[in-house]
C-alpha cells in the first residue's frame, strides 16, 4: 500500500510561496506534460499561465530521435500548441553541441536512428556506422531501429579501439501508451555489460542543459523550476544546475521513490516539490494549494 503523503515535501508555506516567483519552467515532455500524442489535463492551462506572467517554457527532453522542428510539428498537430524550434532542448541537440566543440574534424561512430545520424552529418560531422580504422569516439543514442548488426558493430569498435564512449542520455526506459520501452540507458547498459566500457552521458542530468536555458532566456536560477517525472535525469538535472525542482507522479517516479513510509528521504535526488500531476502544480503556482 502507498502510504506516502506528498505534503511532507512541500507543506512549508515559504517554499510554496516561492512558486509564484518562478518565470522559467524547464519541462520534461513524456510522462510530465504528455504521453505519446495525448496532452495531460492542465498542461495547456499551465503554459497559458506562464505566458500570462511574462515567463517562458522550455522543453528539455532526452528523446534524441526528434529534432526541435519535429517537436514544433508534434506540438501543433497533436497538442494544438504553438511553439518555436528554440523552445526545445533535446539530448540530441546537446550531443550535437558537444561533438561540434570537441570532435569537429574527428571520425565519430554513431549508433542511433537514421534521422539522428542524418542530423549529425547535416551539421558537418564525420560520422560512420561501421567499425573501421581511425575512429575517435563512440556515440550511442536511443534507437527505435536497433538490430543485432548495429550492436555487433559498436561492440567491435569498443573492443578493438581505445576510444571514449558517449551516450545521449541515461534514461533506462521511455514512457509509451501501454507502459515503457527500453531507452538509451538500457541500450548502453547492454553494451557496458558486454564490453566493460562505461558511457559518459551528454543530456540530462548534465548541468549544461540548465546552464544553456539560463543563458538564452536571461532568467535567474531563483526564477527557474525544472519539472519532470524521473528522479535520476530530470530532478538530478535541476539539482546539478542549481535550480529548484518539481517531480510529477504521472510518469516513472513513484511516491515510494521519494520518501520511506517513515517519512525519511529515499533518494539522493530529493525534489523541492512533489505534485500528483501538472494541474496540481498549476494550482500551487496560482496559490490555490495550502496544506497548513
Amino acid at each position: 500500500m502507498d502510504t506516502f503523503d506528498p505534503k511532507h515535501i512541500y507543506s512549508d508555506a515559504a517554499k510554496l510561496a516561492r512558486l509564484k516567483d518562478k518565470k522559467l519552467f524547464l519541462f520534461d515532455i513524456d510522462g510530465t506534460i504528455a504521453v505519446g500524442d495525448t496532452l495531460y489535463e492542465g498542461s495547456a492551462n499551465l503554459l497559458r499561465y506562464i505566458q500570462a506572467i511574462g515567463g517562458r517554457a522550455y522543453y528539455i527532453t532526452n528523446n534524441s530521435t526528434k529534432s526541435g522542428l519535429d517537436y514544433v510539428k508534434k506540438f501543433y498537430d497533436a497538442f494544438h500548441l504553438d511553439s518555436t524550434e528554440d523552445h526545445f532542448i533535446t539530448s540530441g541537440y546537446m550531443t550535437l553541441r558537444f561533438l561540434k566543440k570537441n570532435y569537429a574534424d574527428k571520425k565519430i561512430f554513431v549508433l542511433g536512428t537514421a534521422s539522428f545520424v542524418a542530423e549529425l552529418r547535416k551539421n558537418g560531422l564525420w560520422v560512420t556506422e561501421v567499425c573501421e580504422d581511425g575512429i575517435d569516439c563512440v556515440v550511442v543514442a536511443y534507437d527505435s531501429e536497433l538490430n543485432y548488426a548495429k550492436l555487433t558493430e559498436v561492440c567491435k569498435v569498443l573492443f578493438t579501439q581505445d576510444v571514449p564512449f558517449y551516450g545521449t542520455n541515461p534514461d533506462l526506459r521511455c514512457p509509451i501508451d501501454f507502459g515503457f520501452i527500453p531507452d538509451c540507458g538500457a541500450i548502453c547498459d547492454m553494451i557496458t555489460a558486454t564490453t566493460d566500457k562505461q558511457p559518459i552521458y551528454l543530456g540530462k542530468p548534465s548541468k549544461e542543459v540548465v546552464k544553456l536555458c539560463l543563458e538564452v532566456s536571461g532568467f535567474t536560477p531563483e526564477e527557474t523550476l525544472v519539472v519532470g517525472d524521473r528522479l535520476y535525469t530530470d530532478i538530478a538535472c535541476g539539482i546539478n544546475g542549481g535550480v529548484d525542482t518539481c517531480v510529477l507522479f504521472t510518469g516513472e517516479a513513484q511516491k515510494k521513490d521519494i520518501l520511506t513510509p517513515e517519512g525519511e528521504p529515499n533518494t539522493q535526488y530529493l525534489p523541492d516539490y512533489a505534485f500528483e500531476n501538472v494541474q496540481e502544480l498549476l494550482n500551487a503556482c496560482q496559490g490555490e494549494i495550502n496544506f497548513k
